[in-house]
C-alpha cells in the first residue's frame, strides 16, 4: 500500500475545448503531479472522475456547492478567467478549498476590446461595412455618428480594466466620469483617477450623463440584472451601452426595448446571458448591436498566459498551501 506521504497530487481539468491545457499539464507534471483531463462541463462525470482530485481545473465547468462537497480531497478550484461567477465561493470556503482566477492576464486585452467595440459601435461600422458595396456605396444611416470630443463616457467598476479602458478611450472624448463602490477613496487612487482624467460621481450621476457606458464590474448578487429597464430609461436619448464584463449584468429584455425605442443608439457586447446564445437570441443580427463572442481577453500573450497561471495557481495551494492569486480565504 502506497503511504499516504508518498502519494502524487492529482490534478483534474474538466473542459479544455477551446484551450491548449499542454503547457500548464507540463508545469504541473513537472511539479510531481498526475493530471488527467476529463473534457466534460457535465457535473455528474466531473465528480466521478475527480474523486481524487486535490486541484480542480475549469474551463466552463460550473463548480456547485453539491460538487464541491463531493470532492473529499480537493485543495483548490484554479480558474481560467478573472470571473468566478460559476463557482460557489461560499461553499468552497466553508470546505476549505481555495478559489483562484486569472487577475491582470488580460487587463492590456479586455480593455483594448472595449475600445475597439466602442468605437466599432459609434462609428456604425455594421451599418457601413455592410453598405461598401458598388450598389450602396451612398447609402447614409439614418443618423450620423457622434463626434466623441464633444460627449461624456461613463465608466461603471474602476479596477485595473476599467482604469486602463480610461487610459486608452479618456482622451477622445469630453468628460470622463466613473463609478466604484469598492474602490478605496486614497491619496494614491485620487492621484490615479487624476492622472487618468477621471472624475468620480456616484452611479446616477454616471448613468444620466454618459453618453457612452461602459461597464466593467464583476457579476454578484448586488450587480446581477442592474442594467434593468429603469436604468437604462435614465441614461441620455441615444446613449450607447458597452459590455464586456458578464452577460448577466444586463436585463435583455430591456436592452432590446431601449433599442427598439430608439433610446439606445446601440450596443456594444462581448458577452450575452447565454454562451453561446440559442438560436433566435434577439440581440444576435441586430444593426445596432456589435457582438464578438467572449473574446474580449484573447490574444498571442493570454492564450498561454492564463493556462499558465492557472496551473502555477494550483501548484502553488497544493504544494505551498496558498495561491498567488485567491479569490476567497481558507
Amino acid at each position: 500500500m502506497t503511504d499516504a506521504a508518498d502519494r502524487r497530487p492529482v490534478a483534474v481539468y474538466t473542459d479544455v475545448e477551446d484551450t491548449d491545457p499542454a503547457p500548464g499539464i507540463a508545469l504541473l507534471e513537472a511539479q510531481g503531479f498526475e493530471v488527467r483531463v476529463l473534457g466534460t462541463r457535465d457535473p455528474a462525470a466531473i465528480v466521478a472522475g475527480a474523486q481524487d482530485a486535490d486541484a480542480l481545473l475549469p474551463g466552463y465547468a460550473a463548480v456547485t456547492r453539491e460538487m464541491i462537497a463531493a470532492l473529499p480531497r480537493l485543495k483548490v478550484v484554479a480558474l481560467m478567467s478573472m470571473g468566478f461567477d460559476y463557482v460557489d465561493v461560499e461553499a468552497a470556503t466553508e470546505h476549505g478549498v481555495w478559489v483562484t482566477n486569472v487577475p491582470g492576464a488580460a487587463t492590456e486585452e479586455v480593455a483594448t476590446h472595449a475600445l475597439a467595440l466602442l468605437l466599432a459601435s459609434a462609428r456604425q461600422l455594421p451599418f457601413y461595412t455592410a453598405s461598401a458595396t458598388p450598389d450602396r456605396w451612398n447609402e447614409r444611416a439614418a443618423s450620423p455618428p457622434p463626434r466623441l470630443s464633444e460627449q461624456t463616457l461613463g465608466i461603471l467598476g474602476l479596477g485595473r480594466i476599467g482604469r486602463e479602458f480610461a487610459r486608452l478611450a479618456g482622451p477622445l472624448f469630453g468628460r470622463v466620469l466613473g463609478y466604484d463602490p469598492m474602490l478605496p477613496d486614497t491619496p494614491e487612487i485620487v492621484a490615479d483617477l487624476g492622472r487618468l482624467g477621471i472624475e468620480r460621481a456616484s452611479l446616477e450621476e454616471v448613468r444620466a450623463a454618459s453618453d457612452a457606458l461602459s461597464l466593467h464590474m464583476p457579476l454578484t448578487p448586488e450587480t446581477t440584472g442592474m442594467v434593468d429597464a429603469g436604468f437604462l430609461a435614465a441614461m441620455p436619448a441615444g446613449s450607447r451601452l458597452i459590455n464586456v464584463s458578464r452577460g448577466g449584468l444586463l436585463d435583455n429584455a430591456a436592452l432590446v426595448d431601449a433599442l427598439d425605442r430608439g433610446n439606445l443608439a446601440g450596443a456594444a457586447l462581448d458577452v450575452l446571458d447565454q454562451e453561446p446564445p440559442a438560436a433566435g437570441h434577439p440581440l444576435v443580427g441586430r444593426d445596432d448591436v456589435v457582438l464578438t463572442p467572449h473574446i474580449a481577453y484573447f490574444s498571442r500573450f493570454t492564450e498561454g498566459e492564463y493556462v499558465r497561471v492557472q496551473a502555477q495557481n494550483a501548484v502553488d495551494a497544493v504544494r505551498e498551501g496558498a495561491p498567488e492569486a485567491p479569490v476567497n480565504r481558507v
